[in-house]
């Protein structure tokens, strides 16, 4: 049996979100990874728990307590929305909060940050936080992608003075063809005590049932209803968003056409007017005599 843990997954839901420089899009995949986390997490052990809260919009947001309902977890992804910029120092003192009040005092405490845009918040104040957090003993994995590159720095000086032994990681995540969750499968996040993946299938030579070739990084065939829920839960976030796409659409559009000026129509009281002060269609000349 693995690590008892109450975890708290903390996604950014900012505007970021909706690029789509990762398989299908930076939301999306993002979607597909706290599914895996949940999975893996759950089934190392029965008795640990993941909650779910937003970093985004007015203010960080807990969506799903400590549960092992993944029923919550997938609802509350499907309805989250994406707006607004990440409060990533803010979000991170909220699930530390949340695991304080956790029912089961024996488990391990961890937050599990997705930061899929760029981190505002002050260098100083992160440090601060991140040794707060260890003296608290709170273990925090960062999943860096989507601005990678320029969140790098203040990562890692999180990580290292919130890191006690080995028991926080930063993953960076380039954009590439490969999707998150089978980068995040194979990681130290997803490994137990013996740095083992905590999925099954993941990693696995021999039958080559490796997780590239499982959909979400979950084998049908060992669980087929979390596989058929995470597609379900995929597909309906796609209409969600092409909806949202085309009434962002819509309404540029309708701010377009009220900025346009309308020609006034012949023979209407404008353009007669215009006709009668000047009836020989000429301009105006200056006199210069």
């Amino acid at each position: 049996m693995g690590v008892l843990e109450a975890t708290m997954v903390v996604i950014d839901n900012s505007e970021f979100m909706r690029n789509g420089d990762y398989t299908p899009s930076r939301y999306e995949a993002q979607s597909d990874a706290v599914n895996l986390i949940f999975s893996a997490k759950t089934r190392s052990n029965p008795e640990s728990a993941v909650g779910l809260m937003t970093m985004a919009g007015r203010a960080p947001e807990v969506l799903v307590t400590l549960t092992n309902d993944f029923g919550k977890i997938l609802a509350s992804m499907v309805q989250t929305k994406i707006h607004g910029t990440a409060h990533a120092t803010t979000a991170i003192q909220v699930a530390a909060l949340a695991l304080k009040h956790r029912q089961n005092k024996a488990q391990r405490q961890r937050v599990i940050v997705f930061v899929g845009s760029p981190v505002l918040d002050d260098e100083k104040e992160l440090v601060k936080l991140a040794k707060k957090m260890k003296k608290n003993n709170i273990a925090v994995d960062f999943i860096n992608f989507g601005e990678d590159a320029e969140n790098v720095d203040k990562l890692e000086k999180f990580i290292s003075n919130v890191k006690s032994g080995d028991n926080s990681h930063l993953l960076n995540i380039p954009a590439g063809p490969q999707l998150l969750s089978d980068v995040i499968v194979t990681s130290q996040i997803l490994a137990d005590e013996d740095g083992m993946p905590q999925v099954s299938g993941a990693g696995a030579g021999g039958a080559g049932a490796g997780v590239d070739n499982f959909e979400f990084g979950v084998d049908p065939n060992l669980d087929p209803e979390l596989a058929l829920a995470l597609r379900m839960s995929l597909e309906e976030e796609r209409a969600r968003q092409e909806k949202e796409k085309k009434e962002r659409d819509a309404t540029e559009k309708a701010k377009v056409t009220e900025a346009i000026p309308e020609e006034p129509a012949e023979g209407s009281s404008d353009a007669t007017k215009k006709d009668e002060e000047n009836p020989s269609g000429k301009a105006d000349k200056m006199d210069t005599d």
